[in-house]
């Protein structure tokens, strides 16, 4: 039996997040009343609690706030080692997701990151980040 990797269980909330990643496009919420940026997605601004939400683009950039380095996969579906990290996107929110196309001993705290999009699951596509090009810490 060959193993496959976990999908995320898409629910009517998140479907239209799940639905642009298969676009390669990374949307995140955004209330209408208080203009605040929210993810993972919810039915209430967390922080007016106001229900005018709506899905938009993300500019797909961040920096790294935490990571960690694994190096022995949970199962046969994963290649070791990979980083897993907190990304903080430019929007103000923090979303975790692997880092690909990088050394795994090269990662640091403040690394700038972008958005690409990497088959997952049969069609499925989800969102992973990879070091931008001469970033530096601040």
């Amino acid at each position: 039996m060959i193993e496959q990797r976990v999908s995320p269980q898409v629910t009517p909330l998140s479907k239209p997040y799940f639905d642009a990643c298969n676009e390669s496009r990374l949307v995140i919420q955004q209330c209408d009343t208080c203009h605040r940026w929210q993810f993972y997605p919810r039915h209430v601004c967390s922080y007016c609690g106001g229900g005018d939400l709506v899905w938009r683009q993300a500019a797909g950039t961040g920096r790294v706030a935490s990571y960690t380095v694994v190096r022995r996969a949970v199962s046969k579906a994963y290649t070791a080692p990979y980083v897993i990290a907190l990304i903080d996107l430019d929007e103000g929110v923090r979303m975790m997701s692997q880092l690909r196309e990088i050394d795994v001993d090269s990662v640091f705290i403040g690394q700038c990151v972008e958005v690409v999009f990497e088959q997952w699951v049969d069609e499925d596509r989800l969102p992973v980040f990879r070091p931008v090009k001469d970033s530096v810490a601040e």
